[in-house]
C-alpha cells in the first residue's frame, strides 16, 4: 500500500524542481537580452567608427569625387535624378567616343547609381534637401556600416555571435577594403561588397535551413551584386563550387538541393533583367556562367539516382548507372570536340585572365589594377589579420559544417584570386576579416578560461559558451559537449580456453585497451548518419593566470598596433583624391595644386559647348562630367582600334598627327605633364604605353625606335629623333626649355625624370597653345582652323 506522506513528498519535489528550472529559465533569458544589447550598442559603435575613419578627405580638402571612373558614375546618376529610370534606361551619350557614342543604359552596371538615386529622394522626402554631389561622397562611408553589419551576420552564421563582432570591428578599418570606400570613392565596389557579403550570409543560411524562402532571398542579394558589379562572376562560380564539394564530401541533403534550386533559377532569371548582363548567364558563349549551370544539372542528376536506388532493384541500377556514364562521357567529348573546332569558346580572355594566363593585350597590361599582387601589398592592406587567417582555418577545419566548407573554399579561392590581380585583393579583404575574427574570438575564449587554484581561490573563468553549455544565438549549429572517459578493461586473471570465441573476445579486449586512432579526414568531412551539422567542442582545459595575461596582452598589443596601422594607411595612402594634389614644403606648410579643375572648368567656360577634346583614356570621364565637352576616348576602354589611333597621333610627328586630328574632327588637345613640380602619374611616363597599344593596330609605330642607343626610355639629349619629334614630347615640352625649375640647375630640368630635356627649340604649325594651368600640370592646345593644308589621304 502506497505511503500518502512519500507521495506528498515527491509532488513538492516535483513541483520544488519545475520552480527552480522556471528560475534558472527566466535568468538566463534575462542574461540574454542583457548580452544581446550590450552587443548591439558594440555593432553601433562599429559601424560609428566605419564611417567616420573614412572622412578624412573631406576633412582635409572638401566634398570632392576621387579618381577617374567615379565621375562618370557620378554624371549618370544627375541624369538619373533629372531625367528619370526610362530615360537613363535609353541614354544614348554622344559627349563620349566621338564619333560613335555610348548607349549608357546597355554597358553599364546601374546598381551604384540606383541606390544613390533612392538614397537622394528618400532624403528629399523627409526634407533633408541635400546636393546630389554630397550623397554620392557619402554614399561608399554609408555602405560601409553595412558592410560591417553584414559581416557581423556572415561571422555569426558560420561560428557565433562573438566572432561576429570581430569580424565586423576588423573589416570596418581594414585598409583593403577602405582604399575602395572613403568618402568621394563614388565606384561600384562601394556597393559591390556589402552586396558581395550579403549574399553570402544569406546562402549559408539557405543551406543551413533548407527553404525556399532563404533560397529566394539569396537570389535577390545576387540580383543586387549582377545590378553593382561585374564581379558577380565571382560568386556565381563560387556557390556552385561550394554545393558540388558538399556532394563529393557526401553532405548531400535535401536543404542543399531546395537552396540551390531556388537560388540558381531565381537568381539567374533575375540577372537577365541587367541589360549588360542579357541573355549570358544561359549562353554557352560565356563560359564563365556554364559551372552553375552544370552543378545546377548535376544536382538534378544526383537527386534523380537516389530516387532510383531507392525504387529499383541494385541490379538495374547498376545497370542505368552505367549508361548514365556512357552518356557523360560522349557528352564531355561533344563539348571538348566542339570547343576545339571554335564552336564553342570555352575559355575567353577575360576567363584565363582570371586562372593567371598572362594576357597580350597591351591595354589590359596598362591598367596597374590587373597587375599582379606583392607579398607586401597582403601585409600593407591587411597587416596582423594575415598571421590569424590560418588559426581561423584550423578552428573551421577542426570544427567542419556546412557552413565552415563555404569559408573555407572562399578563403582559397580568394586568395588565388587576389594573387592574379592586384584589385581584387579587395575580394579577399572580407573573408581575411571573418576568419581573423573566428580565429582571435575562440584563441581569447580559450585562454580566458583560467584556473586560479594556484592562487588559492577554487573557480576557473570559464566563457559564457563554455559555462552555460551553448550559446543562444547559435543553438542550431554549437554544441558543447564533454570528452568521455571510457574505462580502461582490467586484464582477466583467470585462465580460458584458446578457440574462436576467446579469440574474438581478446581482439575486443584489445580493441577497447588501444588509444584513439585519427580519423579519416573523409569520415570526419561525412556528416553522421542522424544528419548532425553543428560545431561540436570539447571543453578546454583552463589554463594559469599567467598564461591567460600574457595571451590578452599580447593580443591587445596586436590589435593596437593594426588600428595605428590602418588609421595611418587611411589618412595618408587612401584619402588623397587624384583631382586636387598636395604636398608638404620645407617649412611644414601645405601646397595645394588644383590644376585639373582649373583646366577643366576652363574648358567649361571658354570653349564651344560643342568642342571635341582629344586626350589618353585616363582622362575622359573627367573631361566630360566636369568640362562638359565631348571627348574622343575614356575610360570605358570599349574600342581598342579608337584607343589606339589617339595614341598613333601622339606617337608621331604633328605633321602626320594632324591627319588623324582632322579625321576626327578634334578640336582642342590634352596633356598632362608633371615635369615641373614633380609629379609622376604624367603622360610622358605613360607614352610608352601608347605606343604599344598603337603598334598593336599600326605597325609603323616601333617601340624600339622610342629608346634611346643604350635601350633606355628618357628624354634628354639621347633620345631619338622619333621621341623629340612626336606629338607628345613637343606637347608637354613646349615653352619648357625657357623655364628654371630647380636651382642650381639648367634651365628645362625635369623633375620627375630627374634630367635636362634634350629638345628645347620645339614649334608647331597646326597647333598653338591655348592653356597651361598654374603649375603646368595641364595643357591644352588648339587646333588651329585655318591652316596652308596640302591635300593628304587619311591615316586610317
Amino acid at each position: 500500500m502506497a505511503d500518502p506522506a512519500a507521495d506528498s513528498k515527491g509532488s513538492e519535489a516535483v513541483v520544488a524542481s519545475k520552480k527552480s528550472a522556471s528560475a534558472k529559465t527566466k535568468a538566463t533569458s534575462k542574461v540574454d537580452a542583457a548580452l544581446s544589447v550590450f552587443q548591439g550598442i558594440i555593432l553601433l559603435l562599429i559601424c560609428i567608427l566605419a564611417f567616420s575613419t573614412r572622412l578624412f578627405s573631406v576633412l582635409r580638402y572638401e566634398s570632392v569625387i576621387h579618381e577617374f571612373d567615379p565621375y562618370f558614375n557620378f554624371r549618370s546618376t544627375k541624369y538619373l535624378v533629372s531625367e528619370g529610370f526610362y530615360d537613363f534606361h535609353n541614354w544614348f551619350d554622344d559627349r563620349s567616343w566621338w564619333p560613335l557614342g555610348r548607349y549608357i543604359g546597355g554597358t553599364v552596371y546601374p546598381g551604384l547609381m540606383f541606390t544613390a538615386a533612392i538614397g537622394y529622394h528618400l532624403l528629399h522626402a523627409f526634407r533633408f534637401t541635400v546636393e546630389i554631389r554630397n550623397v554620392c561622397v557619402m554614399l561608399a562611408p554609408f555602405m560601409s556600416m553595412m558592410t560591417a553589419i553584414a559581416t557581423f551576420f556572415l561571422t555569426t552564421e558560420l561560428w557565433d555571435s562573438s566572432a561576429g563582432l570581430y569580424a565586423a570591428a576588423f573589416i570596418s578599418i581594414v585598409p583593403g577594403y577602405i582604399s575602395r570606400s572613403v568618402a568621394g570613392s563614388y565606384d561600384n565596389e562601394a556597393c559591390a561588397i556589402f552586396a558581395m557579403i550579403l549574399t553570402f550570409a544569406v546562402w549559408v543560411r539557405a543551406v543551413k535551413r533548407g527553404t525556399i524562402f532563404w533560397g529566394a532571398a539569396a537570389a535577390f542579394a545576387y540580383f543586387y551584386m549582377v545590378l553593382s558589379w561585374g564581379g558577380y562572376i565571382f560568386l556565381i562560380n563560387l556557390i556552385p563550387l561550394h554545393a558540388l564539394a558538399l556532394i563529393i564530401c557526401g553532405r548531400y541533403s535535401h536543404k542543399l538541393y531546395v537552396a540551390y534550386c531556388t537560388f540558381y533559377i531565381l537568381g539567374t532569371i533575375l540577372s537577365m533583367h541587367v541589360q549588360f548582363v542579357s541573355f549570358q548567364p544561359v549562353s554557352p558563349k560565356s563560359p564563365e556562367h556554364m559551372g552553375a549551370a552544370a552543378v545546377f544539372g548535376l544536382l538534378q542528376i544526383y537527386t534523380y539516382f537516389n530516387w532510383t536506388k531507392s525504387m529499383v532493384s541494385e541490379r538495374e541500377f547498376k545497370y542505368i548507372l552505367r549508361m548514365a556514364i556512357l552518356g557523360a562521357v560522349g557528352l564531355i567529348i561533344m563539348i571538348v570536340l566542339a570547343a576545339i573546332s571554335g564552336r564553342v569558346p570555352f575559355l575567353t580572355a577575360r576567363f584565363k585572365a582570371l586562372l593567371g594566363s598572362t594576357s597580350n593585350i597591351a591595354i589590359v597590361k596598362s591598367v596597374s589594377e590587373h597587375q599582379p599582387s606583392s607579398w607586401t601589398t597582403f601585409f600593407f592592406d591587411m597587416q596582423c589579420l594575415v598571421s590569424l587567417v590560418p588559426v581561423g582555418l584550423y578552428y573551421c577545419f577542426m570544427h567542419l559544417t556546412d557552413a565552415n566548407i563555404f569559408i573555407i573554399l572562399y578563403t582559397v579561392t580568394a586568395m588565388y584570386f587576389s594573387s592574379i590581380m592586384v584589385r581584387l585583393v579587395l575580394v579577399l579583404a572580407p573573408v581575411v576579416c571573418v576568419m581573423a575574427g573566428i580565429g582571435a574570438s575562440e584563441t581569447m575564449k580559450n585562454y580566458s578560461n583560467v584556473s586560479w587554484k594556484s592562487l588559492g581561490f577554487e573557480f576557473s573563468t570559464a566563457s559564457a559558451d563554455e559555462s552555460e553549455g551553448m550559446n543562444v544565438d547559435q543553438e542550431e549549429d554549437v554544441q558543447l559537449t564533454e570528452p568521455e572517459e571510457k574505462p580502461q578493461p582490467k586484464p582477466s586473471t583467470t585462465r580460458k580456453r584458446k578457440g574462436k570465441k576467446n579469440k574474438r573476445e581478446m581482439e575486443d579486449v584489445k580493441k577497447k585497451a588501444a588509444p584513439k586512432k585519427t580519423r579519416d579526414i573523409l569520415a570526419k568531412i561525412k556528416k553522421s548518419a542522424s544528419g548532425n551539422n553543428k560545431i561540436v567542442r570539447s571543453r578546454k582545459k583552463p589554463v594559469t593566470p599567467l598564461t591567460g595575461v600574457m595571451v590578452t596582452v599580447a593580443f591587445l598589443t596586436l590589435f593596437y598596433f593594426y588600428t595605428i596601422h590602418c588609421t595611418w594607411v587611411t589618412s595618408i595612402a587612401y584619402s588623397s583624391p587624384s583631382i586636387v594634389l598636395a604636398a608638404v614644403n620645407h617649412d611644414g606648410s601645405k601646397t595645394v595644386f588644383d590644376d585639373f579643375r582649373e583646366a577643366y572648368q576652363w574648358l567649361k567656360f571658354n570653349t564651344h559647348p560643342d568642342a571635341r577634346v582629344m586626350s589618353w583614356w585616363d582622362y575622359g570621364y573627367q573631361i566630360t562630367a566636369m568640362g562638359n565637352r565631348t571627348v574622343i576616348v575614356d575610360n570605358n576602354t570599349r574600342n581598342n582600334t579608337h584607343i589606339a589611333r589617339v595614341g598613333y597621333a601622339m606617337a608621331s610627328p604633328e605633321e602626320r598627327s594632324i591627319k588623324v586630328i582632322r579625321e576626327l574632327d578634334v578640336d582642342y588637345l590634352l596633356v598632362v605633364f608633371g615635369g615641373k613640380i614633380g609629379y609622376s602619374s604624367d603622360d610622358i611616363n605613360k607614352f610608352l604605353w601608347m605606343v604599344r597599344i598603337s603598334g598593336g593596330i599600326f605597325p609603323e609605330v616601333v617601340e624600339a625606335e622610342y629608346y634611346n642607343a643604350q635601350g633606355m626610355y628618357t628624354v634628354d639629349s639621347s633620345a631619338t629623333s622619333t621621341m623629340h619629334n612626336s606629338l607628345m614630347y613637343s606637347m608637354c615640352y613646349y615653352r619648357f626649355g625657357e623655364l628654371m625649375t630647380q636651382y642650381g640647375r639648367a634651365s628645362g630640368f625635369d623633375r620627375t625624370r630627374n634630367t635636362e630635356i634634350g629638345k628645347k627649340d620645339i614649334s608647331f604649325k597646326y597647333l598653338e597653345e591655348a592653356f597651361t594651368s598654374e603649375h603646368w600640370m595641364v595643357r591644352i592646345y588648339r587646333v588651329k582652323k585655318d591652316p596652308i593644308l596640302e591635300e593628304y589621304i587619311p591615316a586610317v
